[in-house]
């Protein structure tokens, strides 16, 4: 009987799950499976990633996420997945609204009344696993304090934690589920994979099975997935010890201690390697017919998510009897009249009447109007408040059109500057319109109130800025591995990862190993490159293998580039939407600055359609208007 894994953790679920959706996608795939459902902790972040790599596999994604539900029995995860678009925009709101400031509390939150305000017909609901809001209500246990029934060595042990009225207390949140989203979306999870390990997961399960008998919601057969395959179970072990900040000897020297063991959260990772994605025979073995072919049906009430698009410009307020191509022509008029007319060689005007001419063709069939009043409005912002933007960076210079109506300070002609270097419309096809990056140098002092400026001019709802990765590279992936063992000393440590370069240093040499190869890594150009100052422990024999004393975790490390261990605020990108964020995009709370942020990464924003603007604080900048400040006062000595 074959199945549909819905309960699947990526590395999107920072340093609890593993696997990135390109190995997710390969494991599914060698199981014969038709898909997966991608189900992060408080996360939505992962999606585009997701959606791209599963299609471009033939495989079936399905978009969820695991949202923190507060009810009257505790603070728990309730697995949401979305049926189609709408559903997504849906969850995209649970999420979002997870992270309000005025629900977040040490960490995302959201009220039962909230949550049914928002959830709708378009959303599958998951309960009944582990740390799930049913779960809380059949444990008579405060699971903010601790997690002793989880924690529960055999099955009666489990079951005294029992609460005496648990049947009634999770029939009256499987109605609340009910009058949200329709009883035939409520689901029933039977999770029994590392029952030897977890015995509440035989009793949870046992319940959920009489609850779905009594209350007519379908059981479905579910895994909690935080890796791919058994094997990547060392790895993931790696990111719990980082997680814990504590070493795998320490682990073990607790878990052989009762009383530590019980207060170790993650102690059944430690014991079992069954966290991975099952194949339709492990899964047969421990579920019936029943609750597989359930997962089968689900998924197939789950359509095609709509939510890769061209760009959605914002709207720019232009004069009521100009559209935005009108009005950037007339900027680039007034322009021309103050930066052209007079002060060029009349043989060379032509020159420029066929570029600028040609640019705003270009732009304007493009749509790419109101994209550059929005980058001139705020740099004049910037010059109208006495502050001095930067004159302008990058390929950008190469456009007359951002010269004319003040973008940048440098004319393109004068200095051979190329158009097509900054924006070739050949990239355009009929579905995806190549969006130009135009960077804002702004000084460091004064960013927060351009950023302000732009709430308030484009909408405090429709502007964010958004969030960053920080990945595990080579040398803080191979620290990460050497930690966790914790049979490295701290010199021998750095002897080794002191011949591990910075990515910036080999960017060309990694895309050429990723041209050739497929993949690339920064530790195995170490070993190419610097063989000599890696040997004593680790080397490439000539089958292209690893050997060498510490081969293993070279490998280990090798295998962990890449993976997304945290996240922070991005330097520079602000986004600005024409209608709100948090109904397009998953918002996230910014632990910093208090303030929602949208919750994907800078490419994935645009994905899915949203314009992106870069902000840059300069420090030189800061020190420049000082110097003006300064000449101006006149407090410099002759």
């Amino acid at each position: 009987m074959k199945y549909f894994p819905l309960i699947c953790h990526t590395h999107y679920s920072l340093l609890k799950g593993l696997n990135k959706p390109t190995d997710i996608a390969k494991r599914i795939k060698s199981l014969g499976l038709d898909g997966c459902a991608m189900t992060d902790f408080s996360t939505l972040a992962g999606a585009v990633d997701f959606i791209k790599e599963f299609k471009s596999q033939g495989l079936k994604p399905i978009l969820g996420c695991k949202i923190p539900l507060e009810t009257e029995y505790g603070l728990a995860f309730v697995t949401v997945l979305a049926k189609n678009t709408e559903g997504w925009k849906t969850l995209v709101r649970l999420s979002s609204e997870s992270n309000n400031p005025e629900n977040y509390c040490k960490q995302p939150k959201l009220p039962l009344e909230k949550f049914k305000e928002i959830a709708d017909s378009n959303i599958f609901v998951i309960d009944g696993h582990i740390d799930s809001p049913l779960s809380c209500a059949v444990f008579d246990h405060d699971f903010s304090e601790s997690s002793a029934p989880y924690d529960s060595d055999n099955y009666d042990e489990a079951k005294a934690y029992v609460h005496s009225n648990w049947v009634e207390r999770c029939s009256s949140i499987i109605s609340h589920y009910c009058e949200a989203v329709t009883a035939e979306n409520v689901l029933l999870s039977i999770q029994l994979q590392d029952e030897a390990n977890r015995p509440c997961q035989k009793l949870l399960a046992d319940g959920m099975r009489y609850l779905s008998k009594k209350t007519g919601c379908k059981p479905i057969a579910t895994n909690d997935s935080r890796y791919a395959s058994q094997q990547d179970c060392d790895d993931h072990r790696v990111l719990l010890c980082n997680l814990m900040r504590t070493t795998l000897p320490e682990v073990k020297s607790k878990m052989s201690n009762v009383s530590s063991a019980r207060k170790n959260l993650h102690k059944h990772f430690f014991r079992s390697c069954k966290y991975h994605i099952p194949s339709s025979e492990e899964m047969s073995e421990e579920h019936t017919d029943e609750e597989l072919s359930n997962t089968v049906s689900v998924s197939s009430q789950c359509g095609d998510y709509d939510i890769l698009r061209a760009p959605i410009l914002p709207e720019f307020s232009c004069p009521e009897d100009e559209n935005p191509d009108d009005h950037l022509r007339n900027l680039c008029r007034r322009g021309w009249k103050e930066k052209i007319d007079g002060k060029i060689e009349p043989d060379k005007q032509t020159m420029y009447v066929d570029r600028i001419n040609s640019e705003l063709e270009v732009l304007q069939s493009s749509g790419l109007s109101s994209y550059f009043l929005i980058v001139a409005d705020i740099i004049n912002e910037i010059r109208q408040r006495g502050w001095l933007p930067g004159p302008g960076r990058g390929s950008a210079a190469g456009c007359l059109v951002s010269y004319l109506i003040g973008i940048t300070s440098i004319d393109p002609i004068q200095y051979g500057l190329i158009f097509e270097r900054f924006y070739n419309a050949g990239r355009n096809t009929a579905d995806r319109v190549s969006m130009p990056d135009i960077d804002m140098d702004v000084p460091v002092s004064k960013r927060d109130e351009i950023i302000d400026y732009i709430k308030s001019k484009y909408g405090e709802d429709k502007v964010a800025q958004m969030i960053t990765f920080q990945t595990m590279m080579g040398r803080s992936a191979m620290k990460d591995v050497l930690r966790t063992y914790g049979d490295v000393s701290f010199e021998e440590m750095n002897s080794i990862t002191e011949n591990i370069p910075d990515k910036a240093d080999i960017a060309d040499d990694l895309q050429e190993m990723k041209d050739s190869t497929g993949q690339s890594s920064i530790i195995r150009w170490a070993l190419e490159n610097r063989p000599d100052k890696l040997r004593d422990w680790c080397y490439i024999d000539e089958n292209n293998n690893l050997q060498g004393k510490m081969a293993k975790r070279f490998e280990q490390a090798i295998r962990l580039e890449g993976t997304k261990r945290t996240q922070s605020k991005h330097a520079a990108g602000v986004i600005i939407s024409p209608q709100p964020l948090n109904e397009i995009c998953p918002m996230i709370l910014d632990h910093t600055t208090k303030n929602m942020v949208a919750g994907m990464e800078m490419q994935d924003m645009e994905d899915i359609g949203m314009i992106k603007f870069d902000v840059l604080g300069v420090a030189m900048l800061d020190k420049i208007m000082g110097v003006q400040n300064i000449l101006a006062k006149g407090d410099i000595d002759d």
